[in-house]
């Protein structure tokens, strides 16, 4: 058990450390390439933070515990907008005036509804996988054609590195990224066998809070800076990516086959706790200190409603 514990600690540190490694370096390498900030930001650095949940989602379906695949996502979804967000606004008043993120929210619903249909049939199969990556490319050029990202605030970006440092960024994150999902998948799914649990709901809690870490992290030094607000931008941006992205290309690599359970229960938060966005979006609500609490509380009903 004990070895267990630690080969999940050790691969999500080597999947933060990866992924960070794996930004910099792709960021760095397609400003030196000419690639505007607006496409970098968009892109790049939307891949490169998405890398260890993406490696996680193939690393367990190749394995064959799909339901750490589809529970890394739809549960990050929903920790993202309960825990992420929670936390932001335990630290910080999350203002929600001036950020118009009502087309994006929207879009975020869209991939959810898109999700749940595909789950509807009992597995999302490669023309399930190529009608995400669809979806996500409208997303893409949606966003392009309207030049929606801060191109002062890219990720990762130092302006002056030398290619051999950018080099190292590349290779470090490349080798640490598989080797840290393949460690976190391992002992995940020894602890779910040793404990009786479903591998889809060791994906829903353990792999999710997991690999949603790094931008938790984001968000809560954010908030220290003053600027909370970005928290909102990063949940509904990660969401959509999840969804459209890693289940995109995790099932063209690989079928997945959809638990009887995720859909009786878990999509529907999932679609839930997206919707809860909606008045503090479209009223230009502040999220409060009560209201991270709630949302905190929340998730504790959830995990006990599983557990």
């Amino acid at each position: 058990m004990i070895v267990d514990i630690l080969l999940v600690l050790g691969g999500l540190a080597l999947l933060v450390l990866g992924g960070d490694l794996l930004v910099k370096g792709a960021v760095n390498l397609a400003l030196r390439l000419g690639i505007t900030p607006l496409v970098v930001g968009l892109t790049v650095v939307a891949f490169g933070t998405s890398a260890p949940e993406l490696l996680v989602s193939l690393s367990a379906a190749l394995g064959g515990s799909s339901g750490i695949a589809l529970g890394n996502v739809v549960g990050s979804n929903i920790a993202n907008v309960l825990v992420i967000l929670g936390f932001t606004a335990l630290v910080s008043v999350i203002t929600t005036k001036g950020h118009d993120l009502r087309e994006s929210w929207a879009m975020m619903m869209g991939a959810s509804v898109l999700l749940i249909g595909l789950a509807v049939t009992g597995r999302i199969g490669m023309w399930g996988g190529i009608v995400l990556l669809l979806a996500l490319a409208a997303v893409l050029w949606r966003q392009l054609s309207t030049g929606r990202v801060d191109e002062d605030e890219i990720e990762g970006a130092e302006p002056g590195a030398r290619g051999f440092r950018i080099a190292l960024w590349l290779g470090g994150g490349l080798i640490a990224l598989p080797l840290g999902a393949n460690l976190l998948v391992n002992g995940a799914t020894q602890i779910a066998q040793e404990f009786g649990i479903s591998d889809t709901v060791i994906g829903l809690t353990l792999v999710a809070i997991g690999t949603s870490l790094p931008e938790l992290a984001a968000s809560v030094a954010a908030a220290l800076k003053g600027r909370a607000d970005m928290a909102l931008g990063n949940v509904v941006g990660s969401n959509i990516f999840n969804i459209l992205a890693i289940l995109g290309i995790t099932s063209i690599v690989t079928p997945l086959p959809i638990p009887p359970e995720m859909l009786r229960l878990d999509l529907w938060v999932m679609l839930g706790t997206s919707a809860l966005l909606a008045p503090f979006l479209f009223k230009g609500i502040a999220l409060t200190r009560p209201v991270g609490a709630a949302l905190l509380a929340g998730y504790a009903a959830y995990v006990w409603v599983l557990l």
